[in-house]
């Protein structure tokens, strides 16, 4: 029952209020103890009674402000700090506030232990939710100066690598139905856990999942390999679309809180995703020929003159082939431009089928290709133009009733047999071969 607006005033005055009734009583109980009544029933006996106990009520109160008023205190000061260093700035400072200044030391096990504790649970929370908002600001704003999927899936997976404290991780990466890992750092590609059943159930899920450990799965240490204790998959979705999945292995057991926290990181990072891969979508559109969906011209071109210059600087050979239908217009009058493109398609899919991984394709325009062929010699050259004009005169185009065959022409240039200056003078020695070739009667190969 509160008597004015100060609690220790309250406290003082029922204290005082106890000692007087104790003061009042205490006659009495000698008097039950056999104590003579003239003694006891003394004005100035009773007047000391009242005294003492009004005294010690006095003191009683000067304690109780002493040991717990003193706590208050400093609760109220923390508070006062922590609010003061909410309003002048925008979000909690938790480096101005360690535990020397806003922290309460929790060394009693009684209310005034549980507001410490609770206030501390408090700054607690308020730290690592400024860690938090500042965390993600960091990685909102780098997902936002990355357009670039190869960069961006590095990038994201090395930063909720830093935040989680995982010792290995990868980001998968959703591509034509299968998972492809785009970043891996720490972990090694196992692809039984790649095609794993644990790692399409989280994908179907949607959810974040702690999975049992996989027998495949190491984390590469310093002096050391080990298993992971913990291995968490974050599916990464865009309006319920699987876009990717992020694996995250640990040592040890993932800090409280790390779900909470990933939940708010995969939120950023899939529409990062969503743009990197829209983005790269269009850029290979970009490079595509629509028809046979070889690179087109410029794109190739950007191609060769990587694949010169390295060339020119490491001191490999480098050939170029170029080849073109022969009789093409004959093809389009007699059968029609269906055929006619269906016959550059099947051309198309015939000459990528038969080249090497590096090799590149495109389609220089209408009916005539490119092949860059890095590493191929002279005499490599030649003979990859031997099979490609075999193969194509064993190709049999069907279109509706009718069927044709084809050949082609080939004028080939290599380097560094070719000591050409830049890769357009390479690719003008080519093409003046092919127009040879067409000279010297069509289906066959000048290359020198």
């Amino acid at each position: 029952m509160r008597l004015t607006s100060k609690v220790f005033t309250d406290l003082a005055i029922w204290m005082i209020a106890f000692g007087l009734g104790i003061g009042l009583v205490f006659p009495f109980f000698l008097r039950a103890l056999g104590v003579p009544i003239d003694l006891v029933m003394s004005p100035g006996f009773v007047a000391a009674c009242l005294t003492a106990g009004a005294l010690a009520g006095t003191f009683n109160q000067a304690l109780a402000r002493w040991v717990v008023g003193s706590r208050l205190r400093l609760l109220a000061e923390r508070m006062d700090f922590v609010a003061a260093n909410l309003r002048s700035s925008e979000s909690f400072d938790h480096h101005s506030c360690g535990p020397d200044r806003c922290r309460i030391p929790d060394d009693s096990d009684d209310e005034i232990g549980a507001s410490a504790r609770a206030f501390n649970a408090m700054v607690h929370a308020l730290a690592e939710s400024y860690r938090t908002e500042q965390a993600v600001q960091s990685f909102s704003d780098l997902m936002v100066s990355r357009i670039e999927l190869g960069p961006l899936a590095e990038e994201a997976l090395r930063h909720l690598m830093t935040e989680t404290g995982a010792s290995g991780g990868a980001l998968l990466l959703e591509e034509d139905g299968e998972l492809r890992v785009r970043a891996r750092q720490g972990l090694r590609e196992d692809e039984g856990f790649v095609r794993g059943d644990q790692l399409r159930m989280a994908m179907e899920e949607g959810g974040i999942r702690l999975i049992n450990i996989p027998e495949g799965l190491r984390v590469d240490g310093v002096v050391m390999e080990f298993r992971p204790l913990e291995v968490l998959i974050v599916p990464i979705l865009y309006k319920e679309v699987a876009l990717a999945a992020v694996v995250l292995a640990s040592a040890t057991s993932f800090p409280e809180g790390t779900r909470v926290r990933l939940e708010i990181f995969r939120r950023a990072l899939s529409l990062a995703l969503r743009n990197a891969i829209a983005h790269d979508n269009l850029q290979r559109l970009a490079a595509l020929d629509p028809l046979t969906g070889l690179f087109n011209r410029r794109f190739g071109l950007q191609r060769l003159a990587e694949e010169f210059s390295r060339a020119v600087r490491t001191d490999v050979p480098l050939a170029v082939l170029m080849l073109d239908i022969d009789h093409f217009k004959k093809i389009n009058d007699t059968y029609g431009h269906l055929a006619g493109d269906r016959a550059i398609v099947k051309l198309a899919r015939l000459v990528r089928s038969m080249l090497r991984e590096g090799d590149v394709v495109l389609r220089y325009g209408g009916e005539e290709f490119m092949i860059v062929l890095p590493g191929a010699s002279c005499n490599d050259a030649r003979a990859m133009a031997q099979r490609l004009r075999h193969a194509v005169e064993d190709l049999v185009i069907t279109q509706r009733e009718h069927s044709f065959r084809m050949t082609i022409s080939i004028g080939a240039a290599s380097y560094p047999e070719l000591n050409a200056d830049n890769q357009e003078a390479f690719v003008q020695v080519a093409d003046e071969r092919l127009y040879r070739a067409k000279e010297s009667g069509r289906n066959c190969v000048v290359a020198g």
